[in-house]
């Protein structure tokens, strides 16, 4: 079970993370939609796991890699954004949230 402080600190990266991915990295990731799904805090707040869903790309996996390339920048990005609310900015590790690609081939079977 999550703290509340563990909670208040993912909903926290989860909306900069957001804001960040909709207007700070068009140069980095194109014409690419990056919504940020989830966020998982560690007990410690120094990692967090971030699980994005990614629209209007051909290969979502090369997308997923050039992501984690630009970790450090990103992460740069959300300390310039949080640092002045939490104490440590937690190493960010980002994962492929496949939930609505699931829910919507389930909904495509039911269909048939």
């Amino acid at each position: 079970m999550d703290s509340t402080r563990q909670l208040k600190v993912s909903r926290l990266i989860q909306k900069e993370l957001g804001e960040i991915f909709q207007r700070e990295t068009r140069l980095l990731f194109g014409n690419a939609l990056i919504t940020v799904t989830q966020v998982r805090v560690s007990p410690d707040l120094g990692i967090a796991k971030v699980y994005v869903s990614l629209f209007n790309v051909p290969d979502n996996k090369e997308l997923l890699k050039l992501i984690q390339v630009h970790t450090k920048e990103i992460r740069t990005k959300l300390s310039d954004r949080i640092k002045k609310q939490v104490r440590i900015i937690p190493n960010l590790v980002f994962f492929h949230d496949d939930s609505l690609d699931y829910a919507m081939r389930i909904d495509e079977l039911l269909k048939n």
